[in-house]
């Protein structure tokens, strides 16, 4: 069962009989990750808020992100982007890379492609999709992916900031890789979204109980070991 947080309350937003409709809000927040070891820092939560009535903007034109791989890394880990947004994964590397998911969200394989180079997908699915890449075994990163155009990624000290959100009930909803879907669930907050800033009260997440759980290639099998030059790609 969810619980109501009592942000801000606005005088046009309890009575229909207002006139102009109310300027957007800016909602601000910090997270705090706590009981996961070896890892430093609040950043990679994803955030997002889903109105409660169900109504969206009509005029959502969700735009393109990228996810860069450089240094043998996805960068950034966490992206949380719109449904229908398209993603770039630029190759910044000297080496071949080939972006694919197959654990959940919307499957997608780039195939192997050179330095310099760059791959594009589009997200129709909600969902959250597992990025890794079918050289690199240490590769990996989330996009999350949510019909609503309210999304964040906190940052290394756990701030973040959504933009443009209209007043009116809401629902936070809370993504986090190394939390169990029982904390997820337990996270999830119903609030009021009024007028000007709305800050929400800071949310703790426990990585406590996560375990990492190991995956395979495209092809369903074990990576080969890599070459001197991270450069050996696997085969079927």
């Amino acid at each position: 069962m969810t619980s109501v947080w009592r942000i801000f309350f606005s005088f046009c937003a309890a009575f229909a009989f207002c006139g102009a409709p109310l300027p957007a809000s800016t909602v601000t927040g910090t997270v705090e990750v706590t009981g996961v070891r070896g890892v430093a820092g609040n950043s990679g939560v994803a955030l997002w808020l889903m109105p409660r009535n169900g109504a969206m903007p009509a005029d959502r034109h969700p735009g393109v992100a990228r996810m860069v791989q450089h240094r043998k890394q996805f960068q950034p880990h966490v992206l949380a982007i719109q449904v229908g947004t398209a993603v770039d994964f630029p190759n910044l590397d000297p080496i071949f890379h080939n972006a694919f998911s197959n654990i959940d969200g919307q499957p997608f394989d780039v195939g192997l492609y050179p330095p310099g180079t760059s791959r594009r997908v589009v997200f129709h699915k909600t969902g959250i999709v597992r990025v890794f890449c079918n050289i690199h075994e240490s590769m990996n990163a989330v996009i999350v992916v949510e019909d609503t155009p309210w999304l964040a990624v906190s940052n290394e000290r756990g701030g973040y900031t959504m933009t443009e959100v209209p007043p009116g009930d809401y629902t936070l909803h809370v993504f986090y890789e190394r939390a169990t879907r029982q904390t997820l669930d337990s996270l999830v907050r119903n609030l009021e979204v009024g007028e000007g800033r709305t800050a929400i009260p800071s949310i703790q997440i426990s990585g406590t109980g996560y375990i990492a759980a190991p995956h395979k290639n495209k092809y369903g099998r074990d990576y080969p070991p890599e070459d001197q030059n991270g450069s050996y790609g696997a085969k079927p």
